[in-house]
């Protein structure tokens, strides 16, 4: 007899940045960073699922099975949001993050929002912005590291490049949510699971998600699957089908490391 579990590839209670505070060149003058994610990736811990924007999909795509969540709020009659967001599975289970094996990330590719921490780019509005960073983190230091800021308080060399990295991660969260916004007006996207049979004969069911409807793509008509392969849609969109393979790849993991159902 087999048992079944259901998990959700949305993130956990637990955010990556646990206390954002904004970069203040008064504040933080003598602040250094010490390490970066790079060499201790554990504040991942315990979170099974990160946001890639559009532009990282043929990368992450070749490494995590990516699906789609809704972001939005359901209507008031029960109608699922409209609203999706591509997200990278990482783990089959809530709290689960395989791709973590003590303070190293199993993988070739790394999702830009992880590359990205400590630091974040906060929106005050549409024209402004702000860096922030996580004071939780514990590679700043006051006396050793890359400094943040230079003597006379002007951004070092180090800002200005996460600046530069910073802006174009969020430039790039427009032509995510036309890309998304085009898959759902073509109607390519539907509900499904994944039942992963363990070694132990239980099921790990995994739901909640959504993922590209092959039947759909092809019932398209064909100006409409130019037009998507002139737009560099195409491309994405089969890449996203070909990602779900790496679901098996992370039973295989869950079943290597001895993890029960």
């Amino acid at each position: 007899m087999s048992n079944a579990d259901s998990a959700k590839p949305t993130p956990t209670d637990k955010p990556l940045h646990r206390n954002l505070v904004p970069l203040d060149s008064v504040q933080h003058r003598q602040l250094k960073l010490a390490k970066t994610i790079a060499d201790d990736y554990s504040p991942v811990a315990g979170i099974n699922a990160m946001f890639v924007n559009a532009v990282e999909l043929i990368d992450a795509c070749r490494e995590y099975p990516v699906v789609f969540v809704r972001s939005g709020q359901a209507a008031a009659d029960g109608t699922p949001s409209k609203e999706v967001v591509p997200m990278a599975v990482l783990g089959l289970k809530r709290g689960e993050n395989l791709y973590l094996d003590g303070k190293t990330w199993r993988a070739r590719y790394v999702p830009a929002h992880l590359r990205a921490y400590p630091f974040a780019l906060v929106r005050q509005d549409e024209n402004n912005h702000l860096i922030c960073f996580d004071r939780d983190w514990d590679g700043f230091s006051d006396t050793e590291g890359q400094p943040l800021f230079n003597d006379d308080g002007q951004p070092a060399e180090l800002v200005n490049n996460l600046k530069e990295f910073l802006q174009a991660i969020d430039r790039e969260l427009q032509r995510t949510r036309l890309f998304c916004d085009r898959l759902v007006e073509l109607n390519v996207l539907q509900e499904m699971r994944f039942d992963a049979k363990m070694a132990n004969g239980d099921t790990l069911v995994v739901d909640g998600f959504l993922a590209i409807n092959e039947k759909a793509m092809m019932e398209l008509p064909d100006a409409t699957v130019a037009e998507l392969h002139r737009q560099g849609i195409l491309s994405l969109v089969y890449a996203l089908m070909t990602s779900m393979g790496n679901m098996r790849q992370l039973v295989e993991r869950r079943i290597a490391l001895g993890l029960p159902a």
